[in-house]
C-alpha cells in the first residue's frame, strides 16, 4: 500500500471533518453541512477503494496463487464480507 499517499488523504479528510464540526458550531446552513458530509464520505470511499485495490493486488493474489485452499477461501470470504458491509448503507 502506498502508505504516504493514503495517510495524506486521511489527514485531508480529518481537516474536512473539523471543518464540518466548525460549520455545525457556527450554525451553517444545513444543506451546506450535508454537502460537506457527502464530500467527506466520498473521500473516505476513495481511500477504502485504494486500500482494497492494494489488498487485492497483494494478499488476494498471493492466496489465489498459493497451495492453501483454506487460505484462498478465507481471503475470498473477507472480500465478500467487505462488499456486503458496504452495501448495507
Amino acid at each position: 500500500m502506498n502508505r504516504e499517499r493514503t495517510s495524506k488523504r486521511l489527514k485531508t479528510i480529518e481537516g474536512h471533518v473539523r471543518g464540518i464540526e466548525r460549520m455545525v458550531d457556527e450554525g451553517a446552513y444545513c444543506i451546506d453541512i450535508i454537502r460537506q458530509i457527502q464530500a467527506t464520505q466520498a473521500a473516505l470511499n476513495k481511500v477504502s477503494q485504494m486500500v482494497l485495490e492494494e489488498h487485492m493486488h497483494s494478499c488476494v493474489i498471493t492466496a489465489v496463487r498459493g497451495n492453501d485452499a483454506d487460505e484462498r477461501e478465507r481471503v475470498l470470504a473477507e472480500i465478500a464480507e467487505v462488499y456486503q458491509a458496504a452495501t448495507k448503507v
